[in-house]
């Protein structure tokens, strides 16, 4: 039976009641949709005697990835060779050449957040072709009491074994296609808790103590804050260029007279405000570590993350009469109150609106501590 196979037409075939139904592809010969009672698994035919292989599962695989591989295996038999994997390559080796790909196609945040969850969640011996779906599913699922870290585990293993798929490393992904369900986090710390941030960030050494000023008193993202460089400071302003931001426009951030005060007081460590330790021409790195010994001074504040602290820079604004939309600003958020059609014609920088937000913000944080920000 034939047709033209696309996501639409394969989510329309139904299931026969018994034995199997198969769909050749229209534009792909010899490649083809196997319907079961229970399954859809893509095809291929090849060969005089026309010999049937699976390649993979739907909708685990994707239609584009199966007709892709359905191609590399016509060109691989043509040649003479049924040889469609590179046999020797480890799971390891993989995952090298996985995130030394990254590294030329993402930011540096991402490739960091992908080689941590591979290495701290997914080590295997052996090679990645023997790797099973149970092997991946007991990682994933012992992960469920943190549903945050579980997700990012999951995107980071899944993303890895598609790109293997891609690139012919193995003839399908293991990993299931899973809507794991991660609640929003909520955190805002109260008025003591920050109080007691705040003063710890004071008493702690550079690096991480100024680290910890900067967040809040700027209310930026970490990865923005860790990359700040003394040449982006101009006007009582610093900008933050597109390719270090999360939406990739460039944000203009006003600095306050603490926020100010604050950077005349870190160490002159050329252009970069926090360098790695090993490195003086890398960004600050070993955040989990230097959070845990930071926390180690504080008592009765409740577990909390460094983006906590960005949602209680907004929850403050609102707190002290800061418009909703000069917030958006001051986050650097273009889908909110001025987002889509509203952004196109709306151009105001909002500039001294920021300016005016940042001082009400510094008076809050001043009466906050009982002392200004060294």
């Amino acid at each position: 039976m034939k047709l033209r196979l696309t996501d639409m037409a394969i989510k329309k075939l139904p299931h026969p009641a018994q034995g199997q139904v198969t769909h050749w592809d229209d534009l792909t010969p010899g490649f083809g949709l196997r319907c079961s009672a229970k399954s859809k698994s893509f095809v291929v035919m090849y060969g005089q005697r026309r010999q049937l292989k699976t390649i993979g599962r739907y909708p685990e695989q994707s239609l584009s990835d199966a007709r892709a591989q359905a191609k590399r295996f016509f060109v691989q038999h043509q040649l003479g060779s049924l040889r469609t994997l590179e046999d020797a390559v480890s799971f390891e080796e993989a995952k090298r050449r996985f995130l030394d790909d990254c590294l030329s196609r993402n930011k540096p945040r991402t490739v960091a957040d992908y080689s941590r969850h591979l290495n701290k969640h997914f080590r295997f011996n052996g090679g990645l072709k023997d790797i099973s779906r149970q092997q991946i599913m007991k990682v994933v699922s012992g992960l469920s009491n943190t549903p945050s870290e579980q997700s990012h585990a999951y995107v980071a293993i899944r993303t890895m074994m598609n790109w293997s798929v891609r690139h012919g490393l193995i003839e399908h992904s293991v990993v299931p296609k899973l809507k794991l369900r991660t609640s929003a986090r909520t955190r805002v710390l109260n008025e003591d808790e920050l109080r007691q941030v705040l003063l710890r960030s004071q008493e702690t050494p550079f690096p991480f103590g100024s680290i910890m000023q900067l967040l809040i008193l700027t209310g930026q993202r970490r990865s923005e804050v860790g990359s700040m460089r003394r040449s982006w400071i101009s006007n009582n302003s610093i900008v933050f260029p597109a390719d270090i931001t999360k939406n990739n426009r460039e944000h203009r951030f006003p600095l306050s007279s603490m926020a100010k005060a604050a950077i005349l007081s870190f160490p002159n460590t050329g252009d970069l405000f926090f360098p790695a330790a090993t490195k003086s021409d890398k960004v600050f790195g070993g955040w989990a570590w230097h959070k845990v010994r930071f926390d180690e001074g504080l008592k009765c504040v409740d577990p909390y993350t460094l983006h906590d602290l960005r949602r209680t820079f907004s929850t403050v604004h609102a707190k002290i009469g800061t418009p909703i939309h000069v917030t958006e600003k001051l986050l650097n958020h273009v889908t909110g109150s001025i987002g889509g059609v509203a952004a196109i014609y709306n151009r105001h920088t909002y500039e001294e609106e920021m300016h005016r937000a940042m001082s009400n913000y510094e008076d809050y944080i001043a009466h906050l501590s009982g002392r200004p920000v060294s």
